[in-house]
């Protein structure tokens, strides 16, 4: 009687580590060839599975993608957990600081990370919108972190000028990022990616201080 559940759990195991598996080789791909031009064919075959287990775990092409969103954003989020915390007790410039360090080392060693999400981006936008508004509601969670640094700055602490708009510049912060990923990309044999989103923050850091300020 004993055994029956220990195999259950072993076998959810395995579920649970194959689905993952099929998600990071997913990300992977659609980050290299987008989303029209990769195949659920394709992807079986990339990490060494038929097309019908694939298709059992991910039934259509847009359920993989909705998934590999997600589970891209948890992995994202628990990047920030302290931050979005105790991180919450520091200065306001400390915390901005903080956001971009994390999102500069968490895409440093996953940069296809980042070009997955700008990869879907584009071509969601404007052919899928269940795939677009999934990427849509993940980014905003990061937008609104950032808008509500930048009101606590402006209007808290007065670390910030306060004539600029909180979620205009946070958009504005989110997109440059993204761009920025795969602009080295495309750069990356003769650009490094460090100094480049380096000069991209202390420039935003810098332009939001109040006029005159030390």
């Amino acid at each position: 009687m004993g055994k029956g559940p220990v195999k259950r759990e072993i076998k959810q195991e395995r579920a649970a580590r194959t689905r993952e598996e099929i998600l990071e080789a997913a990300i992977k791909l659609f980050a290299r060839r987008g989303i029209l031009a990769t195949t659920m064919s394709e992807l079986a075959k990339a990490i060494r599975m038929t097309p019908g287990a694939l298709y059992w775990h991910f039934p259509t092409k847009e359920d993989l993608l909705l998934s590999a969103i997600e589970e891209l954003h948890q992995r994202y989020i628990r990047e920030f957990v302290d931050l979005l915390s105790e991180g919450r007790k520091l200065p306001a410039r400390q915390q901005l600081e903080g956001f971009f360090e994390r999102t500069q080392s968490f895409l440093r060693y996953h940069r296809e990370y980042g070009i997955f999400f700008g990869m879907v981006a584009a071509e969601a936008a404007e052919t899928n919108e269940r795939v677009a508004a999934a990427l849509r509601d993940a980014l905003l969670t990061y937008t609104q972190v950032v808008a509500g640094i930048i009101k606590h700055g402006q209007n808290k602490t007065g670390e910030f000028r306060r004539d600029l708009d909180p979620q205009t510049l946070a958009h504005a912060l989110m997109g440059a990022h993204m761009g920025m990923i795969v602009h080295h990309h495309l750069f990356r044999d003769t650009v490094h990616y460090d100094p480049i989103m380096n000069a991209l923050d202390q420039l935003v850091v810098d332009g939001i201080r109040p006029k005159g300020a030390g």
